[in-house]
């Protein structure tokens, strides 16, 4: 199959990448740093592609997009955590527009170039987030750069529910703790937290990968949410786990696709 992995100079999406170019999959790298993302290619067995993508610019999303003639699975992994309060080139805040944003203007634009399925890298974070339709991009709200993560990841859980709803094939991944390069740009303390905590304390980007190869792979019911089981869903092996009610609720899901729409200008019709 030809995969696109977004992110996958690191990470989960690195340990992903990695695993299905040894498979024998054709992957396509979609980073923001082109000199990472060859770094790691580099590193990989297989026949593996970087292009660059900047989830945080919709132009670039859009040159991407075009670049793509055919795909069979879009794995939409990159995500950044912890930010400050901060705009993408378009204006969106910076969680919510790289994390969920980004990756609806890439899965819209890859249109019916997308044979078979979408994967969404959740995080169980959208446990406590409430979405705010109203001020999604945090203009009339005190920041908090953890609940505008969670809110970015409840989002990311709507839209499969949304692409489902509209005919197509799309499940949901989590990782669980990991340790990453995630929190490289979040505050003095998360930065703290991941370099001296996580390695002791998070499993490995190889272990939170399998949630992903397990979606890319799986004949579960459409739709299904993937997780490890252990500890509030943090580690372990990957297993078909039930979401709560406001990450598969039809109608905030079309609310929200429909003013991602508005923000992006991008859409598809209902099946």
């Amino acid at each position: 199959m030809r995969i696109i992995v977004t992110g996958a100079n690191s990470g989960v999406g690195r340990a992903t990448a990695t695993a299905l170019a040894a498979e024998g999959h054709e992957v396509i790298i979609g980073c923001r740093t082109l000199g990472k993302g060859q770094q790691a290619a580099a590193a990989m067995n297989g026949n593996v592609e970087v292009r660059h993508l900047d989830l945080a610019d919709l132009a670039s999303v859009r040159s991407f997009a075009e670049s793509v003639d055919s795909v069979d699975v879009l794995v939409n992994n990159a995500g950044v955590l912890g930010l400050p309060l901060t705009r993408t080139k378009d204006g969106f805040e910076a969680h919510m527009g790289t994390n969920y944003l980004g990756h609806f203007t890439l899965t819209c634009l890859l249109g019916d170039r997308l044979r078979d399925r979408v994967v969404m890298v959740a995080s169980n974070s959208y446990a406590t987030a409430r979405l705010h339709l109203e001020d999604l991009n945090w203009h009339r709200r005190r920041y908090s750069s953890w609940a505008a993560y969670g809110e970015s990841k409840l989002a990311n859980l709507l839209l499969v529910r949304e692409l489902v709803q509209r005919g197509r094939t799309a499940y949901a991944a989590d990782p669980g703790m990991v340790a990453s390069e995630i929190t490289r740009d979040g505050s003095p303390l998360l930065q703290w937290m991941g370099r001296a905590l996580s390695p002791h304390i998070a499993q490995r980007p190889a272990d939170g990968a399998r949630s992903s190869l397990q979606a890319i792979q799986t004949d579960l019911p459409n739709g299904t949410y993937i997780a490890p089981r252990g500890v509030a869903h943090q580690w372990g092996k990957p297993k078909p786990t039930r979401l709560r009610a406001k990450a598969t609720d039809p109608d905030s899901a079309r609310r929200l696709w429909e003013l991602s729409a508005e923000l992006t200008g991008c859409d598809w019709a209902a099946a």
